[in-house]
């Protein structure tokens, strides 16, 4: 388990970008750091395998205080795929790229090399085996970097605003590497202010608003709260705003996503079919 305990946070000594964060990530488990731009999300997730220290409070990892913990031991345990995927690039190819940390973990070579193969494969990027990262599009940057980290297998994958530049097939890629990883008992921690792919993914939510945690509960409870979202500079996903638009308030739940959309009328027409 990761845990923050009453974790701030400042780059300058005076302005605390994070205030007062109690939080708990535990295995097997799927979550979202949810946020509209600098609300503190990215500085957050950055504590999470130690690459920022709290000025004041605790982070833990496992049972490891992340101020004594070297980085490159954390490193192996959470793994964490920048905003900016080009800042993760060392190599000159994308085979090479994923390499890099495989080798780096001591990895055989025969390891290596098929573990490359497969994860290239999973992020349809098997054909720009020998071309150079920096070469890519923009949406490709940033799933060779999330390639790159989920070869591993880390305990704790930890994606900041992976969606970003994604059609909706790399998304759909991105909901069964999520769904993969947490099968395997292992946890996926997002950051994000994509509000439509956190209510087709449904994680346990913490919100939050200028480097402080406004709320937290599962997507069902806080997205359905136009108040809490409001303060935070996010609305409600749109398939909730269509069916409160058509005022179907009075029924118990109102979906969130698609599939839930269509459930819902199918129960509905059934009911008034009886």
């Amino acid at each position: 388990m990761i845990k923050l305990e009453n974790v701030w946070f400042s780059y300058d000594g005076r302005k605390y970008v994070l205030r007062e964060i109690n939080a708990e990530f535990r295995e097997g488990s799927y979550y979202a750091i949810l946020g509209d731009n600098g609300s503190g999300k990215t500085t957050l997730l950055k504590h999470l395998n130690g690459l920022l220290r709290p000025n004041k409070g605790k982070v833990t990892v496992d049972g490891l205080d992340t101020m004594n913990t070297p980085v490159s031991v954390l490193a192996r345990k959470v793994a964490l795929s920048f905003q900016n995927p080009e800042a993760m690039f060392f190599s000159d190819t994308v085979c090479s790229e994923v390499a890099f940390a495989l080798k780096n973990f001591g990895y055989e070579k025969m390891i290596v090399d098929r573990l490359v193969e497969k994860v290239l494969s999973i992020f349809n990027l098997d054909h720009y085996l020998h071309s150079s990262p920096f070469n890519l599009s923009e949406g490709e940057k940033r799933r060779l970097a999330i390639a790159c980290v989920y070869s591993w297998e880390p305990t704790y994958l930890v994606l900041d605003e992976p969606t970003a530049g994604q059609d909706q097939i790399q998304r759909e890629l991105l909901t069964y590497v999520i769904r993969h990883v947490t099968r395997q008992g292992r946890t996926v921690i997002i950051a994000s202010h994509d509000i439509e792919f956190i209510a087709e993914t449904k994680p346990y939510i913490y919100l939050l608003r200028e480097g402080e945690i406004l709320c937290e509960g599962p997507a069902e409870k806080v997205l359905l709260d136009e108040e809490i979202l409001e303060k935070a500079g996010l609305i409600t996903p749109y398939i909730a705003r269509v069916f409160r638009l058509l005022n179907f308030d009075k029924y118990s739940k109102i979906p969130i996503n698609p599939d839930e959309a269509s459930n819902f009328v199918f129960e509905i027409l059934s009911k008034k079919g009886r």
